[in-house]
Order: structure tokens, then C-alpha cells, then sequence
């Protein structure tokens, strides 16, 4: 019934910006840290970028100072803002969530389908 649908990934000129969203559905109670992994072809996948409930973020050290993490809590969705972009950032980028179902007492985790991004001229 819980699901994260991702969208916004797409090509892009290198030295551009794209903007990826990540929306939790369905019946939940209480949502805990979001965020964003990628994983390129023949790599391992690599946390991106985090958000926690009070607004703690983490950062990938390949992206600091040039991504960051947004949130709308009341929408249940999270953003990831790539600026500058690289040809190194092609990759899959997958959202996560951790959270609670409704009517439950436990955190569990999600995972989005993921979206491409490519970074190429």
C-alpha cells in the first residue's frame, strides 16, 4: 500500500541543474529520515543525500555544495536539487524512505523505482 514514486530525472548538459522529487503514498503514520542513493553502471550504489524529521542533512562528499535535499513534510516528499552538474553524476538515483506504517509499531524502509540522470553534452 506505502510506495515512493520518483520523478524528474532526465539529460542534462553538463554545468546544468535538475530537480528530482520523491513522494511517499498511502497509509502512514509517522515518516523518519528520506533520501536519495545513486548507483552508476559496474558501481556500488552511494548515499547521495539525507534528511532527517528535524531537519538534520547529510551529504555525499562527491555533491557537498552542490546538491541539497528539500522537504515538504506535509506533502511527505522530498526533493534533491542538483546544480553543476557532472558527467561523473550519471547514474540511477533511488529515494529512500524510513517510516512507520499506519497502525503500526515499527520503522520499516522503502525504496523508490528509481530515475536516470545523465549527464552528458
Amino acid at each position: 500500500q506505502v510506495q515512493l514514486v520518483e520523478s524528474g530525472g532526465g539529460l542534462v548538459q553538463p554545468g546544468g541543474s535538475l530537480r528530482l522529487s520523491c513522494a511517499a503514498s498511502g497509509s502512514i503514520d509517522v515518516m523518519g529520515t528520506m533520501g536519495w542513493y545513486r548507483q552508476a553502471p559496474g558501481k556500488q550504489r552511494e548515499l547521495v543525500a539525507s534528511i532527517t524529521p528535524s531537519g538534520s542533512t547529510n551529504y555525499g562528499d562527491s555533491v557537498k555544495g552542490r546538491f541539497t535535499i528539500p522537504r515538504d513534510a506535509a506533502k511527505k516528499t522530498v526533493y534533491l536539487q542538483m546544480n553543476n552538474l557532472r558527467p561523473e553524476d550519471t547514474a540511477v538515483y533511488f529515494c529512500y524512505a524510513r517510516l512507520v506504517k499506519a497502525g503500526g509499531s515499527r520503522w520499516d524502509e522503502y525504496w523508490g523505482q528509481g530515475t536516470q540522470v545523465t549527464v552528458s553534452s
